[in-house]
């Protein structure tokens, strides 16, 4: 679904980079601008700083004169505003309108499959074209919000739940709950680890590295190999579960060697 950040007269350029970092992360990159403070808001160092190498967001953005330039193409118009109106959409928190939304979308798509099926002409662009949609999240001005005005126009006021005595959240910050909300309910990212993974000693790996800690702990007397009992037994199972790696068999080898030296050089 064709995604849209629309930020209404922005005064701070500095907020203009971090809703471009914002999307980025969340990899959306289409950002319009309706009449900013400053109409050279995306060239400005703030700006620039701020985006922490999301340039490619600010050179893809647009400045436009008016909402209905930024709204060309976007079916479904979502508001970000925290105070209430007396008249205008449903409130409703990012996470549930989302997840409703996208089964709407799934509905709709199914039954343009089949009318498209159904028609004489199943290859008419025109017919594929309507059931493309587009959202569009709004964020008015820093100082006052939205105005009633485009509020009234949104099919839905978003509101991110926030501690009932502190709401108060900067523009970046707010882009960015939306935009990790709005990835999450599209299906996300896959977590990659911090890490590549590691490999695991092999079973003669292990069972070598234990041959030589019998030897050591023999060797320095906590082991007596008249009555072992099930000391080995167990220390194999508590080295099975902590699946070492070869360089950690390497390590506790080098333990077992340090032991056996030390003891016989006292002797």
């Amino acid at each position: 679904m064709k995604t849209r950040f629309v930020l209404i007269n922005t005064s701070h350029a500095g907020n203009v980079g971090a809703a471009a970092r914002a999307m980025k992360t969340m990899g959306f990159d289409d950002l319009v601008l309706v009449a900013p403070r400053w109409a050279n808001v995306l060239r400005r160092e703030e700006t620039i700083q701020r985006a922490s190498g999301a340039l490619d967001v600010l050179e893809n953005a647009r400045i436009v004169a008016t909402l209905d330039e930024a709204l060309d193409g976007m079916s479904h118009l979502c508001a970000t505003a925290m105070t209430p109106r007396d008249f205008g959409p449903p409130t409703a928190a990012p996470r549930a309108h989302f997840e409703l939304l996208l089964k709407q979308e799934l509905l709709a798509l199914d039954g343009k499959a089949l009318e498209v099926k159904n028609t004489s002409n199943p290859e008419d662009p025109s017919a594929a074209a309507a059931g493309q949609a587009g959202v569009a999240f709004l964020f008015g001005s820093e100082r006052f919000g939205m105005t009633n005005e485009d509020v009234y126009r949104c099919h839905v006021a978003l509101s991110i739940p926030t501690n009932p005595g502190f709401g108060s959240l900067n523009l970046g910050a707010a882009i960015q709950v939306i935009a990790y909300e709005w990835r999450m309910a599209l299906g996300g990212f896959p977590v990659l680890d911090a890490t590549p993974q590691r490999a695991l000693a092999d079973a003669a790996q292990v069972a070598g590295m234990l041959g030589h800690w019998e030897q050591a702990l023999t060797t320095i007397g906590f082991l007596d190999p008249a009555a072992p009992k099930k000391l080995m037994p167990r220390l194999n199972q508590l080295f099975n579960r902590a699946q070492l790696s070869p360089e950690e068999i390497h390590i506790l080898r080098g333990v077992a060697k340090a032991m056996i030296e030390a003891t016989e050089a006292k002797r």
